[in-house]
């Protein structure tokens, strides 16, 4: 799709499988499973989708999904998706990795940024060579010290050899990274996630990441069981989810498997959305 000068697709890791109690929080089961229906082990199938843009002539990915450095049990747990993953999805439109000016995380959850890195070996080397990646300040400092609550989603091996390597780049706060493509903190989910606007010939999209992860969660009330401030999550999906049904922006969602992208339609105070075809 082209927004003016800026092109993108939606590229997919494959499918995550996560408890749908913990993915719609206080909403009860009878309610989200019509959504989206649960496995025997209460899991719901999600996407994990990125971003691939091309713009002044700069190449930026935004998110890597959960990667490939899995072992059997987690493997099983999550209920990852067998290859063709992210990597090979992007060679299949002509993009090696090499070809990556910019990595853009909008945070380090596991599946988010678990394709940073690969392993070679037994040792986790960043997968994009030329790329600089790029985070908020804040959350790069949060993951390498969590919380109870939050530490099984940080895994050192997705971010730490980024800095080793000296790839990283790290933001504070709103900014333009390439021409037509944004960055917002919207915190919520954790401190200092940040969601990705891109803007081209008079045209707008915003990628939600995990403020509103699926069409689904386009209800204020629908937030995820996992958010560490959920308060902030509800000022947040109300701006901003008004803000893209009011001015017709196009919604990118990150684990929406079937709606990965949509326009969002008001229709006597209820917002739904409208799927869009992107590629």
């Amino acid at each position: 799709m082209k927004l003016g000068e800026l092109e993108f697709q939606i590229v997919s890791d494959g499918s995550v499988r996560l408890d749908g109690g913990a993915m719609f929080g206080v909403i009860p089961k009878p309610m989200w499973e019509k959504k989206f229906p649960p496995d025997s082990r209460n899991r719901i199938q999600m996407g994990m989708n990125s971003l691939l843009i091309r713009t002044a002539g700069k190449t930026v990915l935004v998110e890597t999904g959960a990667g490939e450095k899995w072992d059997a049990r987690r493997s099983d747990m999550f209920g990852f998706d067998p290859p063709p993953r992210l990597v090979d999805r992007l060679a299949l439109r002509g993009v090696r990795p090499k070809d990556i000016d910019i990595v853009l995380n909008t945070h380090l959850h596991f599946d988010h940024c678990g394709g940073n890195t690969h392993l070679e070996g037994d040792r986790a080397v960043p997968s994009y060579p030329n790329a600089v990646y790029m985070v908020q300040k804040g959350e790069f400092e949060h993951a390498q010290n969590p919380n109870e609550r939050d530490r099984a989603s940080y895994l050192s091996q997705n971010f730490m050899p980024v800095q080793e390597s000296g790839q990283w780049q790290f933001l504070e706060g709103d900014q333009e990274i390439v021409p037509g493509v944004e960055v917002v903190r919207a915190p919520g989910h954790n401190a200092d996630m940040q969601c990705v606007i891109l803007r081209g010939g008079g045209k707008s999209a915003l990628f939600f990441a995990d403020l509103v992860p699926t069409s689904a969660h386009l209800p204020p009330a629908w937030i995820m069981g996992f958010d560490l401030y959920p308060m902030l999550t509800l000022e947040n999906k109300k701006k901003w989810i008004g803000q893209v049904a009011r001015e017709g922006w196009l919604a990118l969602f990150v684990h929406d498997p079937a709606v990965p992208a949509a326009m969002l339609v008001e229709d006597e105070g209820v917002v739904h959305a409208e799927p869009v075809q992107v590629d």
